[in-house]
């Protein structure tokens, strides 16, 4: 028998901000328990570090230059197969719990009674507000009968409140007498950024929170990763409502659980708050798939991964056919340990409304992360990211890494023939 589905998204989750990653400063034990329950990835990346963007690689299954979504408000393409689509057409009992904006999929041509939006009525407000009353809708649909298997969406809004936050335009949910976290090693700028960091550091408009934290001293640095801490633990609490229904109906052998995040958070790190960047922090997600019975328990796997990677996935397990020309890929067999997984990953990165030509790709190796710029006076850097997980000290100019940065730049290209990205690489 094909699974019930429930595919959990977190907005703005950094894979560094549950417990579960060794984080003594937040308290996951939601997410904590649905990873020990099955199978977690320590290297999961974001396809691109904007909401509109990675969710439609989330749900296509492509990169976000064949979605055509390269920056929020702009709607998918119509031509393709997308999630729920997919499940529908298979004969899956399909709903979306959650808020529907412009880069969501659409709706299946043909509805019955098989499709349900079931998100709740009115305008999307603050996670905290929402994120409730979106839980609620999904134990609402998981505790009705039916005959067919479930193809259940969740796509809840926080952590992604700490926008507001920065520009204290949201009340505060970290309580006051919490002990304020420590900055991060990694807390000061490099000396000589980028004109393309500088850039987006300056911008006043779409992912300007960065323009606030001018100005800002340590203690306010530090009550904003209070507060970010905060709203993951306000998201795990709504995300264990929903496993504790799922248990109490008895369903959970027979439910495949996916959970991931359209990206992370700066966190502090080279002072940047927020997504639109590269850094660690920002593009690293959590991502977990458990079916209690069927996938192994309690177990991380350090294979390279893609938010493209869900749609073939939980295709793959649900036994549906892939649809052609995805560039994902079905990470089951990292799942089952049988493969060492692939060479490397590509993120897409537009952090620009009014320029879409100002762009970076971020490719990351099993050992390194290389990013080229479409303009600026530096358009490479290179890290090492196991000797230098904290991404301070760039070696691309540096002779002893010329080997690696060829590399990097043929992986690069690679993928750019590969996808048809239109992007201009360095060299």
């Amino acid at each position: 028998m094909p699974p019930n589905v429930i595919f959990l998204n977190t907005d703005q989750q950094s894979r560094y901000a549950v417990s579960g990653s060794g984080n003594p400063w937040v308290n996951t034990p939601n997410l904590d328990a649905l990873a020990a329950s099955g199978v977690s990835f320590s290297r999961a990346y974001c396809a691109a570090p904007v909401c509109g963007p990675s969710r439609s690689c989330l749900n296509y299954g492509r990169p976000s230059h064949e979605t055509g979504v390269l920056v929020n408000g702009i709607e998918p393409r119509q031509d393709q197969p997308e999630m729920c689509g997919l499940f529908h057409q298979a004969g899956y009992d399909v709903a979306w719990a959650g808020n529907r904006g412009g880069d969501q999929p659409p709706i299946p041509a043909e509805t019955d009674d098989r499709f349900e939006l079931a998100f709740p009525k009115g305008q999307p407000g603050l996670g905290v507000d929402m994120d409730g009353l979106v839980v609620d809708a999904a134990i609402d649909f998981l505790q009705r009968s039916r005959q067919r298997p479930f193809f259940l969406t969740v796509p809840l809004m926080n952590p992604h409140d700490i926008c507001y936050a920065v520009m204290d335009r949201a009340p505060p949910t970290a309580d006051p007498a919490r002990e304020l976290p420590p900055l991060p090693d990694n807390f000061e700028p490099a000396k000589g950024e980028p004109d393309f960091i500088r850039r987006c550091r300056a911008r006043q408009y779409y992912g300007q929170e960065n323009s606030y934290t001018v100005g800002w001293d340590e203690d306010r640095w530090r009550h904003y990763l209070r507060e970010y801490y905060s709203l993951n633990e306000c998201v795990d609490g709504q995300i264990g409502r929903l496993l504790e229904a799922l248990s109490d109906l008895g369903l959970e052998q027979d439910t495949l659980i996916l959970h991931t995040a359209d990206h992370g958070e700066g966190m502090a790190a080279h002072r940047w708050v927020v997504k639109l960047m590269f850094w660690e922090n920002v593009v690293g997600v959590p991502l977990t798939v458990s079916w209690p019975g069927t996938i192994p328990s309690g177990i991380q796997r350090a294979q390279l991964s893609s938010g493209m990677d869900v749609l073939p996935t939980l295709c793959d397990y649900a036994g549906l056919s892939i649809p052609s020309g995805v560039t994902g890929h079905s990470l089951r067999s990292a799942i089952d340990d049988n493969d060492a997984g692939r060479e490397f990953v590509v993120m897409q990165l537009h952090p620009d409304t009014e320029d879409l030509d100002f762009a970076a790709r971020i490719v990351v190796s099993r050992g390194h992360k290389y990013v080229a710029f479409s303009a600026g006076d530096r358009r490479e850097l290179l890290f090492d990211r196991e000797r230098d997980p904290g991404e301070v000290d760039d070696l691309s100019t540096k002779p002893q890494a010329e080997g690696i940065l060829r590399q990097h730049r043929t992986y690069l290209t690679q993928w750019l023939a590969q996808t048809g990205d239109p992007f201009t690489p360095v060299v």
